[in-house]
Protein backbone atom coordinates (compact mmCIF):
# COMPACT_ATOMS: atom_id res chain seq x y z
CA UNK A 1 0.00 0.00 0.00
CA UNK A 2 1.31 3.46 -0.93
CA UNK A 3 2.31 5.95 1.75
CA UNK A 4 0.11 9.01 1.12
CA UNK A 5 1.19 10.85 4.26
CA UNK A 6 3.31 13.25 2.15
CA UNK A 7 0.93 13.75 -0.78
CA UNK A 8 1.34 17.52 -1.18
CA UNK A 9 -0.22 20.52 0.54
CA UNK A 10 -1.68 19.37 3.80
CA UNK A 11 -1.29 22.11 6.41
CA UNK A 12 -3.57 25.12 6.53
CA UNK A 13 -1.41 28.12 7.48
CA UNK A 14 -0.60 31.68 6.42
CA UNK A 15 2.42 31.45 4.09
CA UNK A 16 5.21 34.03 4.48
CA UNK A 17 4.26 37.26 2.71
CA UNK A 18 0.58 36.32 2.46
CA UNK A 19 -2.41 37.56 4.44
CA UNK A 20 -4.71 34.53 4.58
CA UNK A 21 -4.64 30.83 5.29
CA UNK A 22 -3.81 28.49 2.44
CA UNK A 23 -2.99 24.80 2.09
CA UNK A 24 0.82 24.50 2.26
CA UNK A 25 3.15 21.52 1.86
CA UNK A 26 5.27 21.28 5.02
CA UNK A 27 8.10 19.58 3.11
CA UNK A 28 8.63 21.80 0.06
CA UNK A 29 6.60 24.94 0.89
CA UNK A 30 4.29 24.61 -2.16
CA UNK A 31 1.18 26.74 -1.71
CA UNK A 32 -2.12 25.53 -3.17
CA UNK A 33 -4.09 28.63 -4.14
CA UNK A 34 -7.85 28.20 -4.27
CA UNK A 35 -9.19 30.89 -6.61
CA UNK A 36 -12.68 31.75 -7.90
CA UNK A 37 -14.10 29.82 -10.84
CA UNK A 38 -14.93 31.71 -14.02
CA UNK A 39 -18.24 30.85 -15.68
CA UNK A 40 -18.70 31.96 -19.29
CA UNK A 41 -21.88 32.08 -21.33
CA UNK A 42 -23.84 33.84 -24.02
CA UNK A 43 -27.33 35.14 -24.59
CA UNK A 44 -27.79 33.89 -28.17
CA UNK A 45 -30.45 35.42 -30.41
CA UNK A 46 -32.14 34.36 -33.62
CA UNK A 47 -34.77 36.68 -35.09
CA UNK A 48 -35.84 38.14 -31.72
CA UNK A 49 -35.86 34.75 -30.01
CA UNK A 50 -33.44 33.65 -27.30
CA UNK A 51 -31.75 30.26 -27.07
CA UNK A 52 -32.45 28.59 -23.73
CA UNK A 53 -31.53 25.15 -22.45
CA UNK A 54 -33.17 22.92 -19.83
CA UNK A 55 -30.36 21.60 -17.63
CA UNK A 56 -29.81 17.83 -17.63
CA UNK A 57 -27.22 17.98 -14.84
CA UNK A 58 -26.95 19.36 -11.32
CA UNK A 59 -26.99 21.94 -9.99
CA UNK A 60 -30.54 23.03 -10.80
CA UNK A 61 -31.30 20.04 -13.04
CA UNK A 62 -34.57 20.63 -14.93
CA UNK A 63 -34.31 24.42 -14.78
CA UNK A 64 -33.64 26.72 -17.73
CA UNK A 65 -30.49 28.64 -18.57
CA UNK A 66 -28.62 30.17 -21.46
CA UNK A 67 -25.57 28.19 -22.62
CA UNK A 68 -22.91 28.68 -19.95
CA UNK A 69 -20.27 26.77 -18.02
CA UNK A 70 -16.78 26.87 -16.60
CA UNK A 71 -13.99 28.47 -18.58
CA UNK A 72 -11.28 25.99 -19.57
CA UNK A 73 -7.54 26.60 -19.29
CA UNK A 74 -6.21 28.33 -22.41
CA UNK A 75 -9.56 29.77 -23.56
CA UNK A 76 -10.67 33.36 -23.90
CA UNK A 77 -14.08 34.05 -22.39
CA UNK A 78 -15.54 34.38 -25.91
CA UNK A 79 -14.04 31.01 -26.93
CA UNK A 80 -15.45 29.41 -23.79
CA UNK A 81 -18.92 30.86 -24.42
CA UNK A 82 -18.79 29.62 -28.01
CA UNK A 83 -17.77 26.13 -26.84
CA UNK A 84 -20.54 26.05 -24.21
CA UNK A 85 -23.16 27.00 -26.85
CA UNK A 86 -22.02 24.04 -28.93
CA UNK A 87 -21.81 21.59 -25.98
CA UNK A 88 -25.21 22.48 -24.54
CA UNK A 89 -27.28 23.31 -27.61
CA UNK A 90 -25.27 22.27 -30.69
CA UNK A 91 -25.46 25.96 -31.59
CA UNK A 92 -22.98 27.79 -33.77
CA UNK A 93 -22.72 31.40 -32.67
CA UNK A 94 -20.99 34.68 -33.39
CA UNK A 95 -20.01 36.63 -30.25
CA UNK A 96 -21.02 40.28 -30.65
CA UNK A 97 -19.85 41.78 -27.38
CA UNK A 98 -19.87 41.65 -23.63
CA UNK A 99 -23.10 41.90 -21.62
CA UNK A 100 -21.30 42.07 -18.33
CA UNK A 101 -19.69 40.45 -15.34
CA UNK A 102 -21.74 39.03 -12.49
CA UNK A 103 -19.80 38.38 -9.28
CA UNK A 104 -20.90 35.85 -6.67
CA UNK A 105 -18.27 36.02 -3.90
CA UNK A 106 -20.17 33.75 -1.48
CA UNK A 107 -19.66 30.80 -3.88
CA UNK A 108 -16.42 32.11 -5.42
CA UNK A 109 -17.75 32.41 -8.97
CA UNK A 110 -17.48 35.15 -11.56
CA UNK A 111 -19.81 35.03 -14.58
CA UNK A 112 -18.67 36.63 -17.85
CA UNK A 113 -21.71 36.88 -20.10
CA UNK A 114 -21.62 37.72 -23.80
CA UNK A 115 -24.24 38.66 -26.39
CA UNK A 116 -24.24 36.49 -29.51
CA UNK A 117 -26.10 35.79 -32.71
CA UNK A 118 -26.98 32.28 -33.75
CA UNK A 119 -25.54 31.53 -37.18
CA UNK A 120 -28.52 29.25 -37.90
CA UNK A 121 -31.67 28.27 -36.01
CA UNK A 122 -30.63 24.62 -36.05
CA UNK A 123 -30.15 23.70 -32.38
CA UNK A 124 -30.39 20.43 -30.48
CA UNK A 125 -29.85 19.30 -26.90
CA UNK A 126 -26.25 18.44 -26.13
CA UNK A 127 -25.19 16.05 -23.36
CA UNK A 128 -25.76 18.64 -20.59
CA UNK A 129 -29.26 19.64 -21.74
CA UNK A 130 -32.58 17.79 -21.69
CA UNK A 131 -34.05 20.15 -24.27
CA UNK A 132 -33.35 23.45 -25.98
CA UNK A 133 -35.62 26.02 -27.56
CA UNK A 134 -35.73 29.42 -29.14
CA UNK A 135 -38.05 31.43 -26.90
CA UNK A 136 -39.72 34.76 -27.53
CA UNK A 137 -39.13 37.22 -24.69
CA UNK A 138 -42.61 36.70 -23.21
CA UNK A 139 -42.21 32.91 -23.39
CA UNK A 140 -39.03 32.70 -21.29
CA UNK A 141 -39.87 30.60 -18.18
CA UNK A 142 -38.76 33.27 -15.70
CA UNK A 143 -39.80 31.36 -12.58
CA UNK A 144 -37.88 28.32 -13.77
CA UNK A 145 -34.55 29.95 -14.57
CA UNK A 146 -31.68 28.07 -12.97
CA UNK A 147 -29.72 31.03 -11.62
CA UNK A 148 -30.25 34.75 -10.85
CA UNK A 149 -27.22 35.53 -13.03
CA UNK A 150 -29.15 34.26 -16.07
CA UNK A 151 -32.10 36.59 -15.41
CA UNK A 152 -29.62 39.45 -14.99
CA UNK A 153 -27.91 38.66 -18.33
CA UNK A 154 -31.23 38.25 -20.16
CA UNK A 155 -32.55 41.57 -18.86
CA UNK A 156 -29.34 43.44 -19.78
CA UNK A 157 -29.45 41.85 -23.25
CA UNK A 158 -33.11 42.79 -23.72
CA UNK A 159 -32.47 46.41 -22.68
CA UNK A 160 -29.47 46.60 -25.05
CA UNK A 161 -27.16 47.54 -22.20
CA UNK A 162 -23.40 47.48 -22.63
CA UNK A 163 -20.93 45.88 -20.28
CA UNK A 164 -21.92 46.12 -16.64
CA UNK A 165 -20.80 44.65 -13.36
CA UNK A 166 -23.10 43.32 -10.65
CA UNK A 167 -22.55 41.57 -7.38
CA UNK A 168 -25.17 39.01 -6.45
CA UNK A 169 -27.19 39.90 -3.37
CA UNK A 170 -26.87 37.42 -0.50
CA UNK A 171 -30.38 36.20 -1.22
CA UNK A 172 -31.22 36.87 -4.84
CA UNK A 173 -34.97 37.13 -5.49
CA UNK A 174 -36.55 35.03 -8.24
CA UNK A 175 -37.69 37.08 -11.22
CA UNK A 176 -41.34 37.41 -12.24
Amino acid sequence: MADNSKAGPSIRTVPPGDDRERLVCPDCGYVAYDNPRVVVGAVCAWQKKILICRRAIPPRKGFWTVPAGYLEIGETTAEGATREAWEEARAKIDIKGLIGIYEIPRISQVYVMHRAELLAPDVAAGPESDEVMLAAWDDIPWRDLAFPSIAWALERFHKGLGPGIAEAPESAPRRR
